[in-house]
């Protein structure tokens, strides 16, 4: 164990709102093995600019969601979210995603003092091949690259299932203020409904089910036949509103999505709020694969539009929706 892990505070003492100060390049490079990975997690290049910078911890991430093999949630040792670190792409192909980081306690150390604006880029050379290199896996057939990130690798970095009855979450989340008792108890509960309606549908008739079996939310895809589709052409800053959940319903298949992009239950609690535009997405990893995909229709994010984790067990990720142009209407004239 190098000088710089033994000096970093034990995770389940950092908590929501506690200011740490990031590692410097050559401290955390000390920490990484010769894949530039400390527990499987990938230390990436994008990562390096907030060296030496102070931020405050976002959310711990003891769990997540499993994106990749669609398994429920998984355990994160020795990790936490920082305010402002997202994701910018730039070594991974121009990934739009702009998914949170995620730092291992072992590249952190308390910080005192105000924290820092976000971070200006780098300057100056730093021997980082190593980051660089482990980008990069073995190319597709058709010679496209395959990328690999903290998304693409996240399975071997949270190789523990979480399931449902492991109370230990609940408190981790409580102690850490990722949420308070009560929203710890309502995600528990909308989890126990959920799995329940899954047995329901299973083993009960139709005409049993409640709700018609669907999960909390109870948002059911209305749209007959082919999807469709919108163009509003919208430009970051302007203001949006979401569509009510029965016209986003709408657009929507049985299994929830639009012309194979899903949207995800929990995210009706935004209809009808208003937003800025922050950008467009047009490029993004598939993170089962590492392909990078284009989208044929680009989608918007919106600002302070984050997913609100409460169907899945509150899960800290804090992913960036990606939100179709026919779920949103615009709500200032050109």
């Amino acid at each position: 164990m190098t000088e710089a892990t033994k000096a970093v505070k034990a995770p389940e003492s950092l908590k929501v709102g506690d200011l740490v100060e990031v590692l410097s390049a050559e401290e955390i490079l000390a920490t990484l093995d010769e894949q530039g990975e400390l527990d499987g997690l990938p230390f990436m290049p994008e990562m390096l600019d907030y060296c030496g910078k102070k931020l405050t911890v976002y959310k711990v991430a003891h769990k997540l969601c499993d994106t990749i093999e669609r398994t429920g949630l998984r355990h994160m040792p020795d990790a936490v979210h920082l305010t402002g670190s997202r994701c910018d792409g730039g070594a991974h192909g121009g990934c739009q995603t702009a998914c949170l980081f995620y730092w291992k306690t072992a590249w952190l150390r308390k910080g005192e003092g105000p924290a820092d604006d976000p971070p200006p880029r780098r300057s100056g050379p730093v021997d980082v091949q190593i980051l660089h290199r482990n980008t990069l896996r073995e190319p597709f057939p058709d010679g496209a690259p395959r990328y690999a990130c903290q998304a693409t690798e996240i399975l071997r970095a949270a190789p523990e299932r979480l399931p449902l009855k492991d109370f230990r979450q609940y408190a981790w989340d409580v102690r850490s203020g990722n949420a308070t008792a009560f929203e710890t108890f309502r995600a528990f509960l909308i989890g126990l409904f959920n799995r329940l309606q899954s047995l329901s549908r299973r083993v009960l008739p139709r005409r049993l089910w409640i709700k018609g079996g669907l999960e909390w939310g109870f948002l059911r895809g209305t749209a007959v036949g082919g999807t469709p589709v919108q163009t509003l052409d919208l430009k970051p800053g302007e203001l949006v509103r979401v569509k009510s959940k029965e016209e986003i319903a709408a657009t929507l298949d049985p299994q929830l999505r639009n012309r194979g992009m899903g949207f995800e239950v929990g995210l009706t609690r935004f209809c009808g709020q208003t937003a800025r535009v922050i950008g467009r997405v047009e490029r993004c990893l598939d993170e089962p694969t590492g392909r990078m995909l284009t989208m044929k229709t680009p989608c918007i994010v919106l600002e302070d539009v984050v997913c609100p984790g409460v169907p899945n067990m509150n899960c800290p990720r804090g992913h960036l929706p990606f939100w179709r142009e026919i779920w949103l209407e615009r709500v200032e004239p050109r």
